[in-house]
């Protein structure tokens, strides 16, 4: 069993690897990493926590966002996926899997740890982008186990911009996911021609136009490639998605008031999102079950908790009252 060593993050910030054996899709021995925030919650204590799980070409790096929960007396912890941020070793195709269903093993396993961590505390996912495809689908099956999601003491998800549907027009989904099936069966590592991706990353990093330090070789300006394999696990998961879900918890989820298909760096990538469509969101939030709030954050970015200091302060504030309607013991 492995134990918390220092993070890269700081004397406040631990990590602890999870051993997932032999990788199904052939990339030799896989691990997921899970981080925690140490020093102002005690976990036997607590009486909520929360998990953090990022979304594609990311990691757990926001640690205004654990001061937030730390600040709330709420165990923060945080869970790189397997081949992702902390958890790519040499060999491993950045952030690629071929059926969404295999992150359930890092994700019960996380969960385990933090029970046994946080034995009074209920605990909470929070999750970004594909993050936020990735956790809901499991909740639902986690939801059809015998006691459903009280057997693991959830008891709520907070979404920021999650990735509910395949932006762009009814064409491209209707002929190009079918495309996408096929091709994944011959060439499941081949990279998609996506183009210019750079302007959402360098809105974001120090470097360039944003403020943010965070590793670039975990989370590259331009972006991993768009791998056809990955790309139709989550079409397949996305198709699961709209079919409705049974979460099992009250569900936030928060977006942007605004998409823009900008490719170059200007006012428009600082303050709307140019990665996802936000109408998308909107449309498929109540897809979670029956217990669902859904937030435009007005000039919020793609990750609305790396935007600007205002807007996130009210992102925060939004994200507060939500917790204290309804994860508040």
């Amino acid at each position: 069993m492995s134990t918390w060593t220092s993070d890269f993050l700081g004397p406040e910030y631990e990590q602890r690897t999870i051993d997932l054996g032999t990788d199904p899709d052939g990339e030799g021995t896989i691990s997921a990493t899970l981080v925690r925030h140490v020093g102002t919650v005690d976990p036997t204590e607590a009486k909520q926590a929360v998990i953090y799980v990022h979304g594609f070409t990311d990691y757990f790096f926001q640690t205004e966002l654990a001061e937030f929960f730390a600040n709330r007396q709420i165990a923060f912890y945080a869970l790189d996926l397997r081949k992702c941020g902390r958890s790519r070793s040499a060999g491993h195709t950045p952030h690629y899997i071929s059926d969404l269903r295999l992150y359930d093993a890092e994700l019960n396993e996380a969960v385990k740890i933090v029970g046994e961590e946080a034995p009074n505390a209920k605990i909470a996912f929070m999750a970004h982008s594909t993050g936020g495809l990735v956790v809901p689908l499991w909740l639902d099956r986690v939801n059809t186990l015998p006691r459903g999601v009280d057997a693991y003491n959830l008891n709520g998800l907070i979404l920021n911009s999650p990735w509910f549907d395949m932006q762009g027009g009814t064409l491209i989904r209707e002929v190009g996911t079918p495309l996408v099936r096929l091709l994944s069966l011959a060439i499941p590592k081949k990279a998609l021609p996506v183009g210019e991706t750079t302007a959402y990353g360098e809105s974001l990093h120090a470097s360039h136009s944003g403020v943010w330090k965070f590793d670039t070789d975990l989370k590259p300006v331009e972006g991993f490639p768009i791998r056809i394999g990955w790309i139709n696990a989550v079409r397949r998961g996305h198709a699961a998605f709209q079919r409705g879900l049974n979460v099992g918890v009250p569900s936030l989820v928060m977006r942007s008031a605004r998409s823009h298909g900008t490719r170059t760096v200007n006012k428009k990538s600082m303050e709307t999102d140019i990665v996802l469509d936000v109408r998308q969101i909107a449309k498929w939030a109540g897809c979670l079950g029956n217990s669902v709030t859904s937030v435009p954050i007005k000039e919020a970015m793609h990750d609305i908790f790396l935007s600007r200091d205002d807007v996130r302060e009210h992102a925060y504030a939004v994200m507060g009252d939500w917790i204290d309607q309804n994860l508040a013991s």
